[in-house]
């Protein structure tokens, strides 16, 4: 009976291990599921608001285009109502009485300075050109000054694009007011269309409610000359890359330079960090290859400058904004697509063409890619630390007792600014995986990992524990030293509630 004691007392202990050991393994197995079908539910619910939203925004943008036919026919009336629709919608102005002033004030003058940038680019192309980047730069430099600010440049910014297709914007001799008028009456249009059908899309709760307006921004950081801030260094990439990309296209591509500065704005502009511009310019290349594939294809098959083409390019937008939300190689897919569709193929080889777009795209994405990595570069990483913190510093709030209204809206709108830099780091990690130890996408899906039990805890109103406190604090800290914010975020995790 003695020699039986000691060995019935370990295989008690065996069996405690090997149930422990059964019970940590399913715990986490469960977690893994339950992040994936979190991950599935938030994909599946942006798919659906955002083609709630690409809905609206394309029947304002249709209603625009056929009042802006009926008083000034054309291409350039067309296109420039179509793409004040989707600034408008984007820059979000329209949201208040206050956003719709500024909005009734602000579009008239850009249709105004879109239709004379566009005549010098037509009529003198340098002086075009210069003007071109000054408003670039103009419209970025602003976002220092605020929210409002911020508004206004992207309002400004966004109609330029339309130059790049159709350079010289003017209204055909059938219209029925003067053209230097048209572009006002297009912009009230415009704004008219995007406010009415976004007020009756929310009362119908077809879209949700208009959100508390943003909390005041953080007054920025002085300026130096050696460490300029985040918006003036990315005012003077943009204009570096256009300058290059205007002077490139001008001297050694004459007539068709209007891709090459296309692209190159595309890929810089929203810079978030030179690896975010490099991996938006794969993904430009790639589905803008893609996409004149398809626009090829479809040219051969339908025709040009037809209403079949009208609706393929109609289709084309509708599907670019549905589906940004979702992935940026998308948007550059159905832009590409429905500029090329646009501009047709100008009675030369497609096959020819189809070759030399792709190079014109192709020199711009590198032009982009070398004026952010090398012009006062912003270090993504440095990007992804400051967005971590923003959603640490957001959660801190949210769960703090002292708080009486506690709400999940500043915590989601934070992480949400995490998710936007994911992609890029995600597929930085495919590369550098083997030779890197630390991977900042790491910390994307360990914060990611906290939201779904964090939104919980938030909406219960319960007071967490002093461990939720502590693990929220230290990741906090962790910020400051990249090599610890892995390991502190899935702290946090193991915190909070499951």
């Amino acid at each position: 009976m003695k020699a039986v004691g000691p060995v019935g007392k370990a295989g008690t202990h065996e069996k405690v291990a090997v149930q422990v050991f059964t019970d940590l393994f399913v715990a986490r197995m469960m977690s893994a599921t339950m992040t994936r079908q979190s991950r599935t539910a938030t994909h599946v619910e942006m798919a659906l608001r955002a083609l709630r939203e690409a809905s609206v925004t394309m029947l304002a943008a249709i209603a625009t285009l056929l009042c802006a036919l009926a008083i000034a026919p054309g291409a350039g009336p067309a296109v420039l109502a179509v793409v004040l629709c989707l600034a408008l919608s984007r820059s979000q102005l329209d949201r208040n009485l206050r956003g719709r002033i500024e909005a009734a004030v602000a579009l008239p003058v850009v249709g105004v300075l879109a239709v004379g940038v566009g005549t010098l680019l037509h009529q003198l192309p340098w002086l075009g050109a210069l003007v071109f980047v000054c408003g670039m730069f103009a419209s970025i430099w602003l976002r220092r000054f605020g929210p409002m600010a911020r508004r206004a440049g992207s309002l400004i910014a966004l109609p330029f694009v339309v130059l790049l297709t159709t350079p010289h914007i003017q209204a055909a001799p059938a219209s029925t007011i003067p053209a230097p008028l048209a572009p006002i009456f297009i912009a009230l249009l415009a704004l008219l269309w995007v406010g009415i059908l976004h007020a009756l899309a929310r009362r119908l709760r077809f879209l949700p409610p208009v959100r508390a307006p943003e909390r005041p921004a953080p007054a920025p950081t002085r300026e130096s000359a050696l460490r300029p801030m985040a918006s003036t260094r990315m005012a003077i990439q943009m204009a570096m890359a256009l300058t290059l990309a205007f002077t490139v296209g001008y001297v050694l591509f004459p007539g068709r330079w209007a891709w090459i500065v296309l692209t190159a704005f595309i890929v810089i502009s929203g810079n978030r960090g030179r690896l975010d511009v490099a991996y938006k310019s794969v993904l430009r290349v790639l589905g803008a290859a893609a996409g004149t594939v398809l626009a090829l294809a479809f040219t051969r098959y339908v025709g040009s400058h037809d209403a079949t083409t009208v609706a393929l390019i109609l289709a084309a937008v509708f599907l670019g904004v549905w589906l940004r939300s979702l992935g940026y190689a998308w948007w550059a897919l159905f832009v590409t697509v429905a500029l090329a569709l646009l501009q047709g193929f100008a009675g030369a080889s497609a096959p020819r063409i189809l070759w030399l777009r792709l190079e014109e795209i192709v020199i711009g994405a590198i032009i982009g890619v070398a004026c952010a990595w090398f012009v006062l570069p912003v270090r993504s990483t440095a990007v992804l630390r400051r967005r971590v913190a923003d959603a640490l510093a957001a959660l801190a709030t949210a769960v703090d007792p002292a708080i009486p209204v506690r709400t999940t809206d500043d915590f989601i709108t934070a992480i949400a600014g995490v998710d936007q830099l994911a992609p890029a780091f995600r597929a930085s990690r495919l590369v550098t995986r083997h030779f890197r130890v630390v991977q900042p996408a790491d910390w994307v899906d360990a914060l990611a990992a906290c939201r779904a039990p964090a939104i919980m805890l938030i909406e219960k109103g319960d007071t967490p524990g002093v461990a939720v406190h502590r693990a929220i604090g230290k990741a906090r800290k962790s910020v400051r030293e990249p090599a610890e914010i892995l390991s502190a975020l899935r702290d946090l995790r193991r915190s909070l509630p499951s």
